[in-house]
C-alpha cells in the first residue's frame, strides 16, 4: 500500500501549488487525479489577479484576496526558477470603464469602497482612461484604475506549478481519482481510489466542483458547478496593457498576444459546451468595450466549471475528522488565491497555526446551517 504525509484529491493548480508547499517543506506528497491534472477550471480560467469584491457578499474574503496577491511576486519566481516555465504573471493593473450616464456618483462609490477596504483606486476622466487604453471606446464616460492588480497566464502557471512540485518530490497518479476518504473512527486514514487505497497522515481535498463527489466530502464542500464561457481573440491592430473590466465583460491580455473574453456566470450542472448565445453575448460585449476587436479573429472558445459554494467563499482549512482538510470552492478566485491557500494549508500541518485568519471559511459552516434547519419543526 502507499503511503505518504499528504494526499491530496484534485491536481489543478490549487492542488498542484499545495503539493509544491508541502514537498518543499520536507513532506512526501502525492496528487491523486481522475484524468491528467490541471485540465478542469485551472486551465478554463482568465487568470485574473484581482483582491476587489465582485458582490457584497465577497467582501469577507478581501483580506484574503490582497494577502495572496502580495505573495504573488515571489511566488511566481520560485514556481518559474524552480520549474523553469513561464507563468505569464502581468501586474499591470485593471481598468474598470463605465459606461452610464450617472458616473460621478458611480465613480465616488466604486472609490470610497475600494479605499474603506485597503484597495488602492483612481477616479479617471473618460479622456484620461483612453490615454492611457487606446483601445477603450468612445461611450466609455469614466473610469477607475486599480494599479495593484494584474493578470497571469492560468494555463502556463498550472502547468509550471504542476512541473515544480515534482521537481521538488511530489508524485502525480494522473488518471486515478479520489471515490471516497478512508475513514477509520474520527480519523481519516487516507483516500480511497478506483483500485486501491493510499494511506496518509493528512488528506487535502482540493478537487474543485467535483470535490461533492468524493464519497464523506459533501457535508464539509457542497460546491456545485458555475460553468463560465470564454473566447480568446487576436488582432495585429489593437494593443491591451491591462486587465479592461466593465460591468458585462472583461478582456485580459496575454503575453503571446491574444486578449482573453469573458466570462459568463451559469448553473448547467457539468455542462462544459459553448453556447451560441453565451459566445455572443461575450464578443457583442467585447467590442461594446474596445471597438477594434469587431476585426479581431477568434482564435479559440470554450467553457469551464468553477468549485462554487453555498456563500460563493472559499472552503479551506480543517474539518472535525481528524486529518481532513478542505482546499475548494474558491468559485472565480482560484487564482488570485493558489499562493495563499498553498500557504495556510502548510502552515497548519507543519505548524498547527496560520499567518492569516481563515475562521470565516471554515469548511464547519455548513454543517451549523445543516443541523439548525434540522432542528427547525416543519412548518
Amino acid at each position: 500500500m502507499k503511503k505518504f504525509d499528504a494526499a491530496i484529491a484534485g491536481g489543478g493548480v490549487i492542488g498542484g501549488a499545495i503539493a509544491l508547499e508541502l514537498a518543499r517543506a520536507g513532506l512526501r506528497v502525492a496528487i491523486f487525479d481522475r484524468q491528467q491534472p490541471g485540465q478542469e477550471a485551472s486551465w478554463a480560467s482568465a487568470g485574473i489577479l484581482s483582491p476587489a469584491p465582485e458582490s457584497p457578499g465577497t467582501i469577507a474574503m478581501v483580506p484574503l484576496g490582497k494577502a495572496s496577491f502580495a505573495l504573488y511576486p515571489q511566488f511566481v519566481a520560485e514556481v518559474e526558477e524552480i520549474s523553469g516555465k513561464s507563468t505569464g504573471f502581468r501586474p499591470k493593473g485593471t481598468l474598470e470603464a463605465l459606461f452610464s450616464h450617472d458616473t460621478k456618483a458611480e465613480l465616488s462609490t466604486i472609490i470610497a469602497l475600494h479605499h474603506g477596504l485597503g484597495l488602492k483606486a483612481e477616479p479617471l476622466r473618460a479622456e484620461d482612461a483612453r490615454e492611457l487604453e487606446p483601445a477603450l471606446s468612445e461611450e466609455v464616460e469614466a473610469a477607475v484604475l486599480r494599479p495593484e492588480e494584474g493578470s497571469v497566464d492560468n494555463r502556463l502557471l498550472t502547468a509550471a506549478i504542476l512541473e515544480a512540485a515534482q521537481r521538488s518530490g511530489a508524485e502525480i497518479f494522473a488518471g486515478n481519482g479520489a471515490k471516497a476518504i478512508w475513514r477509520e473512527g474520527n480519523r481519516c486514514a487516507g483516500l480511497v481510489l478506483q483500485n486501491e487505497k493510499v494511506e496518509a497522515k493528512w488528506t487535502i481535498i482540493a478537487a474543485g466542483c467535483f470535490s461533492t463527489a468524493i464519497e464523506g466530502i459533501a457535508p464539509y464542500a457542497p460546491v456545485k458547478p458555475a460553468k463560465g464561457q470564454m473566447a480568446a481573440l487576436r488582432t495585429d491592430d489593437l494593443k491591451i496593457e491591462r486587465v479592461l473590466w466593465s460591468e458585462k465583460i472583461y478582456l485580459v491580455p496575454r503575453n503571446d498576444g491574444r486578449i482573453v473574453a469573458g466570462a459568463t456566470v451559469e448553473y448547467s450542472g457539468f455542462d462544459k459546451r459553448t453556447t451560441a448565445g453565451g459566445i455572443g453575448k461575450i464578443l457583442s460585449a467585447a467590442i461594446d468595450l474596445a471597438p477594434g476587436l469587431a476585426n479581431a479573429r477568434i482564435e479559440e472558445t470554450w467553457a469551464g466549471l468553477r468549485p462554487d459554494s453555498p456563500d460563493h467563499l472559499p472552503i479551506l482549512g480543517p474539518t472535525d475528522i481528524d486529518g481532513l482538510m478542505m482546499a475548494t470552492g474558491h468559485f472565480r478566485s482560484g487564482i488570485l488565491l493558489t499562493p495563499i491557500t498553498a500557504r495556510l494549508i502548510r502552515e497548519w500541518i507543519t505548524e498547527q497555526r496560520v499567518s492569516v485568519d481563515w475562521d470565516r471559511f471554515s469548511p464547519l459552516r455548513f454543517q451549523s446551517v445543516a443541523e439548525g434547519s434540522a432542528h427547525r419543526a416543519p412548518a
